[in-house]
């Protein structure tokens, strides 16, 4: 049985965004975002799957990560589609039971992945492709989950009590080497680092015209990281553009603090490769290295906005509680935002860079390790 699409944007459904509120004319305003969060979406759940990896599989699997999020109506939105997907395909209990544990580290301690914890699920029955999938599936709904927290507290609607802890740092990788043998960075930096999988890339020659002509439109060719996600190029696909719907836009919150959102996101997740990355953006567009830096010199279970000016305060107070598993942001930032003076299309940016980077760091992660040039 093939899962119907749904027939109008499922995080509307699931956000009860009216057609005539001002969070609907935000999101209309980020149009491709829109678009290419229900297309990554519709990419992952939208068919049967495969035999190595069947839709109700996904599904169960997205249930799992929704209620570890504390997300109850898209926890119920998963459950009503697994009540309808059938079981076209069978899978081992354990096969199943590795794809949980995968799932459970990737939601809470994502900095905790090894190696050996893809080999497990390898030697559970996954193939590499089948992993790059359900690592995407996992990270996706991290991201889904946000969006859905973010959209109703903007849009004065309802939201689970997660309670509300402060903005603070999580721990980090700190082994000086990485499982090659490269040099490993051991602290948060600005610096240009590198990256490397921990499962095989596919090379280029693999791939056919058109899909090569997919990653070089999005300048994926030479990169090991994407040519890994790229085992799995629709959802890829959509996901680069999600990303420039959220990060490459005109107007609404300025770009350099989208860009601290993202490094913000990765501190509470332990990523130092997406931190060096945006943090640097963060910098070099403000014009405020120094207080970039201060940001990342937090150390584990220390508050990321000491020492910061109001606004960037008020969103990294948010940025972090959105990016706690499960998520603690509530109406109250929301108030403290708009006080700061932004406005419904800022909050969206904010919202949509910082839940961007659940989905993000969650594959940097568990995939791969960075190691300095």
């Amino acid at each position: 049985m093939t899962q119907k699409t749904p027939a109008t944007d499922l995080l509307e459904t699931l956000a009860e965004i009216a057609a005539d509120s001002p969070l609907a004319a935000a999101r209309n305003t980020r149009d491709a975002a829109t678009e290419h969060t229900q297309g990554s979406y519709q990419a992952l759940f939208a068919a049967d799957g495969t035999a190595s990896f069947p839709l109700a599989a996904r599904l169960k699997i997205a249930q799992q990560i929704a209620r570890w999020h504390g997300d109850t109506p898209l926890a119920e939105h998963y459950a009503v589609e697994l009540a309808s997907a059938g079981e076209k395909y069978a899978i081992a209990d354990e096969k199943l039971q590795a794809a949980f544990s995968h799932a459970e580290r990737l939601s809470f301690k994502p900095a905790n992945a090894t190696p050996e914890h893809l080999w497990a699920l390898q030697a559970s029955g996954w193939s590499t492709d089948a992993i790059v999938t359900l690592s995407q599936l996992i990270a996706f709904v991290s991201f889904q989950s946000r969006l859905v927290r973010g959209y109703r507290l903007i849009g004065d609607k309802p939201v689970a009590d997660n309670g509300h802890t402060a903005a603070v740092a999580a721990v980090w990788r700190t082994e000086s080497k990485t499982q090659s043998g490269n040099h490993a960075p051991v602290a948060f930096t600005q610096d240009e680092l590198n990256w490397e999988p921990w499962l095989p890339a596919k090379a280029l020659a693999e791939f056919n015209a058109s899909q090569q002509a997919t990653l070089a439109r999005f300048g994926h060719t030479d990169s090991d990281y994407f040519r890994l996600l790229a085992r799995d190029l629709p959802v890829l696909e959509q996901r680069t553009l999600t990303d420039k719907g959220i990060f490459y836009t005109a107007g609404g919150l300025p770009r350099k603090e989208r860009e601290l959102a993202a490094a913000v996101a990765s501190k509470v997740n332990g990523c130092i490769y997406c931190a060096s990355v945006h943090a640097r953006k963060a910098a070099q567009l403000s014009r405020q290295p120094e207080a970039v830096q201060r940001l990342l010199d937090v150390q584990p279970g220390g508050v990321l906005s000491v020492g910061q000016d109001a606004r960037w305060q008020a969103e990294i107070d948010f940025s972090a509680a959105l990016s706690a598993t499960p998520p603690t942001a509530n109406a109250a930032d929301i108030t403290r935002l708009r006080q700061a003076g932004l406005s419904d299309l800022e909050l969206l940016d904010l919202v949509q860079a910082t839940a961007f980077f659940a989905w993000a760091n969650r594959l940097m992660l568990t995939l791969g390790e960075p190691f300095e040039k």
